[in-house]
């Protein structure tokens, strides 16, 4: 439901009613809070002291009454704030009049209840006046206001979303300046528990979808070792479309796999677990190379919420006796190979075939690749590779990781320290978090 729209203007208080003059309008977007504003230190003079810059008290609480007979409620101009200064009061005598005066520094809306809905039918919706104002002011806190027989819609309020219900015969200026504080405070408290729940909410997203996207190994039985990195681009809390998976089938070969679907919204997070538990099935079920890729783009072409979203991969699978593997790239950067006494090179991407999802029809040739006894394989999505390289604005590219890895498996380093320390400098060279997403993932073989 839409907030109130902000006025290009400060509006009296006293417009249409009584009450000093409102504060300037402020943003739109989150609920409405009593004002502070840093008190200016005052410039020492070279015989005085300097004096330290304090806070001011925050301005004091604006109330809308929306009422046809605003003289109805004598008791308003005797409202307090905890400070004990005047809340500061806004009339309207209908809900036209409302809506121009809802400006953002409004805390507190006071509604009669009796008033009419505009634009709506006779359905017998006692409230429909009240569910107007909260549709019109979904972040204000909102006080019913109703007669000493009608106290069953007052409840009725308050569970429609009223923060309370105040019946007209009883008021007094100390119990509805009370009721004025406690609404606001509690509006503020409600907002504050829905936000927080939903980012709980968010996280035990994200949590699934890391599941999903990033899996434990499935490489019971097999000498070979794993380690993985993934970390998030800047200014994301949910995972992108970064995933890989590595299983072990019962003949023996070791499958491992990398993708990243273009894009980084919740939409490509779950494309992309999709791609990966579809992977893990088939590539269990027997399948790999041309025909395994050929199966993943139709589930992609199936299951992406727009035609132009496409997916790179990468996959390989190892052969039982650890020596030699098949290659198959969908537009996806070539892994690297690192051996003992040997530069660390990346592997041949002559025959790379498309991304999935950009050409009906497309073919993916499996490479042979020889490995050796003793090998590292790394596989990366091109978060990696993207990143900047100091104020050059240059990109780091495949050539510059290369030599970074040479770099880094010359002082020794292997495994998860490795990928670790490889990614924090690609980070670091770019002077701060990569703009996209970067999983890489390791296999080794010793002897």
């Amino acid at each position: 439901m839409p907030a109130p729209v902000p006025r290009q203007r400060a509006i009296p208080a006293a417009e249409g009613g009584q009450g000093t003059v409102a504060a300037p309008n402020e943003s739109a977007q989150e609920l409405p809070e009593n004002r502070t504003a840093a008190a200016e230190a005052a410039t020492p003079s070279a015989t005085e002291p300097a004096k330290t810059a304090t806070t001011t008290t925050p301005a004091p609480l604006t109330l809308l009454l929306i009422e046809d007979d605003p003289g109805g409620t004598p008791i308003v101009p005797d409202l307090l704030d905890q400070a004990g200064r005047p809340i500061r009061i806004r009339t309207a005598r209908n809900l036209t009049e409302a809506e121009r005066l809802l400006t953002d520094d409004v805390h507190c809306i006071l509604l009669d209840l009796a008033l009419p809905a505009p634009g709506r039918a006779d359905d017998g919706d006692e409230l429909a006046v009240l569910r107007h104002v909260l549709e019109l002011a979904p972040r204000h806190a909102v006080l019913a206001l109703t007669g000493a027989d009608d106290t069953e819609r007052g409840a009725e309020a308050v569970r429609v979303g009223a923060q309370d219900y105040l019946i007209r015969d009883e008021l007094d200026g100390r119990l509805l300046s009370r009721a004025i504080r406690y609404a606001v405070e509690r509006k503020r408290s409600d907002y504050a528990e829905r936000r927080l729940a939903e980012g709980r909410l968010r996280a035990q997203e994200n949590r699934r979808l890391e599941r999903g996207l990033l899996p434990t190994p499935l490489l019971d039985g097999s000498p070979l070792r794993f380690a993985a990195r993934y970390r998030p681009g800047r200014s994301r809390a949910l995972l992108g479309g970064d995933f890989y998976d590595v299983v072990r089938t019962p003949d023996g070969t070791v499958h491992a796999m990398i993708g990243d679907v273009c894009g980084h919204g919740p939409d490509e997070a779950a494309l992309g677990v999709e791609l990966r538990i579809a992977w893990r099935a088939l590539t269990l079920a027997g399948l790999c190379g041309d025909q395994l890729l050929s199966t993943l783009q139709q589930v992609l072409e199936h299951e992406r919420p727009d035609d132009e979203i496409f997916a790179t991969l990468c996959t390989v699978d190892i052969a039982p006796d650890g020596r030699r593997a098949g290659l198959c790239l969908a537009g996806h950067p070539s892994p690297l190979l690192a051996r003992p006494g040997m530069p660390a090179r990346l592997l041949p991407y002559d025959n790379n075939g498309p991304a999935l999802g950009l050409l009906p029809g497309a073919r993916w040739p499996r490479m042979q690749v020889e490995l050796g006894a003793e090998w590292s394989l790394m596989l990366y999505t091109d978060g990696l590779i993207e990143g900047r390289v100091g104020d050059t604005g240059e990109r780091l590219g495949q050539d510059g990781m290369v030599d970074l890895i040479r770099r880094r498996l010359s002082e020794g380093l292997s495994g998860e320290e490795l990928l670790r320390t490889a990614v924090n400098e690609v980070r670091d060279l770019n002077g701060g978090e990569l703009t996209d997403d970067v999983a890489v993932l390791l296999l080794d073989r010793t002897r």
